[in-house]
């Protein structure tokens, strides 16, 4: 009962998290310290249930997803969205294979996540108030190149707590994507990058689970896809009118609170 409770809870801290600009790893990872659920196994399990949390974009763009592969063969803007997403996942696909391993030995913890937490901060207000002119204003007129340029972008977020969503959806601004459609082909971009990352994963380390662990599973994914379709939605709303500046201020609050906690002892990082 007490991992089904972490895995409900997780699930929740993941959708909530996973397609705003403030690091649904660095919080799985904070939050599963706390909970004792930080070992081996509760990361396999934190990277699994984002493909919960991919689904709710699935649902959300269902029709846009049906008409891409229904004119995969004979639509050139089909055709054109799907060179695209597999032109931006191969960067952090690359570099998380070579590096992977020692991301996470060395990085999936509390004090280098708080770090990371308060330097994306820092980036977001550095690019919210430089001057921008957006050259793309829609996924659709996107080309390759500019998908390359996000999917190198994208590579930042495997240092936990630099955010996914956020590498991609700032680094699109900076390349010249309006606000929306730099969010929205962060969205996109989930899909295959979730789930790759979450079957490998899994795939990897199926030593650590077993049968009994589908329940683990299916409640994290079931409350992942919960809270991220009522985060997704509620996101396109906000940036209809507002910048990311909230987020940034977020990342460093929280990240100064997890590392002065860790500095004074307040709470032990170090257990789970």
């Amino acid at each position: 009962m007490h991992e089904l409770a972490s895995a409900a809870i997780l699930g929740i801290v993941e959708g909530l998290t996973e397609f705003l600009p403030v690091s649904s790893t660095g919080h799985l990872i904070l939050a599963g310290n706390l909970l004792g659920f930080g070992d081996e196994r509760g990361k396999v399990f934190d990277i699994v249930i984002q493909t919960g949390a991919m689904l709710a974009i699935v649902w959300e763009y269902r029709a846009r997803f049906i008409r891409v592969i229904a004119g995969a063969f004979r639509d050139a803007a089909a055709q054109r969205f799907l060179l695209n997403l597999v032109v931006a996942f191969m960067p952090a696909a690359v570099l998380g294979l070579a590096f992977g391993k020692h991301i996470k030995a060395y990085l999936f913890k509390p004090v280098p996540v708080a770090l990371a937490f308060i330097v994306g901060g820092i980036i977001i207000l550095w690019v919210e108030r430089r001057p921008r002119a957006p050259s793309i204003d829609s996924v659709d007129d996107m080309g390759w190149k500019d998908a390359l340029k996000v999917g190198c972008a994208q590579a930042f977020a495997l240092i936990p707590g630099t955010s996914r969503s956020g590498a991609t959806i700032i680094g699109g601004m900076l390349f010249g994507l309006s606000r929306k459609a730099a969010t929205e082909f962060s969205f996109f971009l989930a899909v295959p990058t979730l789930v790759a990352a979450g079957a490998y994963d899994l795939f990897k380390h199926r030593a650590l689970f077993g049968s009994g662990d589908v329940g683990l599973f299916g409640v994290g994914a079931v409350t992942a896809f919960a809270s991220a379709f009522l985060c997704v939605r509620w996101l396109l709303r906000y940036i209809a009118s507002h910048d990311f500046t909230l987020f940034a201020w977020y990342r460093i609050v929280f990240g100064g609170a997890v590392l002065l906690t860790a500095y004074t002892g307040l709470v032990n990082w170090s257990a789970g």
